[in-house]
């Protein structure tokens, strides 16, 4: 059965539902609870007649979450698993392609399209960053134009949210950096 949960971070209310210790959708950050929830449940389609509300849902996840809205770098591209399965085969390939793009770093959309053995998709490559399920989780935000621009977002807040997600992870690796370089060595 189905589970979500909805929790409060330092950019607002986050939400994910999923299975087990697998997660099938999440949205992002909005300052209304109720919004994230249902924006979260609209999402789900079908799916959310069979749901139930678990406050303690995957709790090492809801850590991690809001430790990136806190500024500390947080590695999603492995754990936790994802389910992906209602996406095409081409959808698929593309967000494992993006889960894999590093904290604070970008790709355009053309990268990604030769990168899933498709060069000319870049477009194709839009619409599925467009409808991807799971976004912070698979970086939908890291996704550019080849000209640099931020291209679109669906997420509530659009580009702006965007825009914001990408300076959060640029000022957060400098720190991280400058942290490192201040260690003593050992």
């Amino acid at each position: 059965m189905l589970s979500y949960t909805v929790f409060r971070t330092q950019w607002g209310h986050f939400a994910f539902a999923g299975e087990n210790d697998t997660v099938c959708r999440t949205f992002l950050p909005v300052a209304d609870r109720q919004a994230a929830e249902r924006g979260l449940l609209l999402g789900l389609g079908p799916a959310a007649h069979a749901i139930r509300f678990d406050q303690g849902f995957l709790p090492d996840f809801q850590e991690q979450i809001v430790a990136y809205f806190e500024g500390q770098i947080i590695d999603f591209s492995i754990d936790p698993a994802v389910c992906i399965d209602s996406v095409s085969l081409f959808g698929q390939k593309v967000l494992r392609a993006c889960r894999a793009i590093p904290f604070g770093s970008t790709k355009t959309y053309s990268d990604l399209a030769r990168q899933v053995g498709s060069p000319v998709a870049a477009r194709a490559v839009g619409g599925v960053m467009a409808a991807n399920p799971i976004p912070l989780i698979i970086p939908c935000h890291r996704v550019l134009r080849t000209d640099g621009g931020l291209g679109g977002f669906s997420a509530p807040g659009g580009t702006a949210i965007k825009q914001r997600l990408l300076e959060h992870e640029q000022l957060v690796r400098p720190r991280r950096h400058e942290a490192q370089l201040a260690s003593p060595l050992s």
